[in-house]
């Protein structure tokens, strides 16, 4: 019974610390914590988990793994493109946005990898199957969803009475210039995930030591994040954490979720395979809106909510595709996964964290 129940509990509690990371994210963000400062930190504290990860359980291996000049620039180029620039683009974009939007486009991140699959000639897609047309169509699905959510907010929903005056929320949510670019560079930093994604599976075809691959990603990560917060960032006042929130949300970020929840999902995918993790993607979802209009007071609109649930059923398309296929054990297919923040250290998906 315990075995049974193992991988359900991981799962949700996977969720928990993906929600946890958009909402402590997004709370620093409000009060005013650079985001470029902010991924240096993360991505600092997870490149030395990644390193002593990889001394522990690489050391012994029997064919030492080395890497040329030309490979460790690929990786580094890869790093800049998929986890500096793309983390960097998140954190504007969940500046400018929500934290429910946040956690709604991750859905989207399936059904764009599968268009630049296709787009690279990576992944074929057959339109006499059934599964071939859907798959096209979880993409129009992910490009009406992100549409809904950048363009259409609506009626705002009344689900608990907020205690702050509105006018608190005007700086955030009442500028739809705001409102639309933080939500374009989101669908922006979804597709350089996407793109990412490809890009790697393909490149750790020849690397096949995937802690040392992910090591160098992350070490080159924080120096590259580093360099884009000191160009941005000069006020050393900004860069000091202190005992606070600010603190907490890069210990969180680069523990929890570098290394417990990136292990957890190992593990469910050793026993379950690689669909079962992404069809828990819309709890992430549904916790971070609930975390959203409770703790950080930010209001739901009825745009957001038509917009999160097309990315659902664009997820589910893509899923229920795959699964059609016989995909999910094919260890040459691309991982549906998402990044958020990905990063997993596992046989099956060769993809590293996005988010950490």
């Amino acid at each position: 019974m315990g075995e049974q129940l193992g991988p359900y509990l991981a799962m949700f509690f996977v969720q928990l610390i993906y929600s946890g990371m958009t909402l402590l994210s997004k709370s620093v963000f409000n009060g005013g914590m650079t985001t470029s400062v902010f991924v240096f930190y993360r991505q600092f504290i997870g490149a030395i988990i990644m390193v002593a990860l990889s001394l522990i359980f690489e050391r012994k291996q029997s064919v030492p793994v080395t890497y040329s000049f030309l490979a460790i620039f690929k990786i580094f180029m890869l790093s800049l493109l998929g986890l500096t620039l793309a983390l960097n683009v998140h954190g504007i974009a969940l500046a400018y946005t929500s934290a429910m939007l946040a956690a709604a486009i991750v859905n989207c991140l399936p059904a764009s990898t599968f268009f630049f699959a296709v787009l690279l000639r990576v992944e074929k897609v057959n339109l006499r199957t059934k599964s071939g047309i859907v798959k096209i169509g979880s993409v129009l699905l992910c490009m009406g969803g992100a549409s809904i959510l950048a363009f259409y907010k609506g009626p705002q929903l009344h689900i608990v009475h907020h205690h702050r005056d509105d006018r608190q929320h005007k700086d955030h949510f009442s500028y739809n210039n705001k409102w639309i670019l933080g939500s374009l560079l989101l669908f922006l930093s979804t597709t350089m995930w996407s793109l990412w994604l490809v890009l790697q599976s393909q490149l750790l075809k020849s690397y096949p030591s995937k802690l040392t691959f992910m090591s160098i990603q992350s070490v080159s990560s924080a120096i590259q994040s580093f360099g884009i917060a000191i160009a941005f960032e000069r006020d050393f006042e900004q860069w000091k954490l202190g005992w606070n929130m600010r603190l907490l949300a890069v210990l969180y970020c680069g523990i929890l979720v570098t290394a417990v929840s990136y292990y957890l999902q190992a593990l469910v995918i050793e026993k379950k395979g690689p669909v079962f993790p992404a069809t828990w993607n819309p709890l992430s979802f549904i916790i971070a809106t609930v975390g959203s209009v409770i703790l950080l007071d930010e209001p739901l609109f009825l745009g957001s909510v038509l917009g999160g649930i097309l990315l659902v059923l664009s997820l589910y398309s893509v899923l229920w595709a795959k699964s059609k296929e016989g995909i999910s054990h094919n260890h040459n297919s691309l991982p549906i996964q998402p990044y958020k923040e990905c990063a997993e250290i596992k046989t099956e998906i060769p993809c590293s964290k996005p988010p950490q």
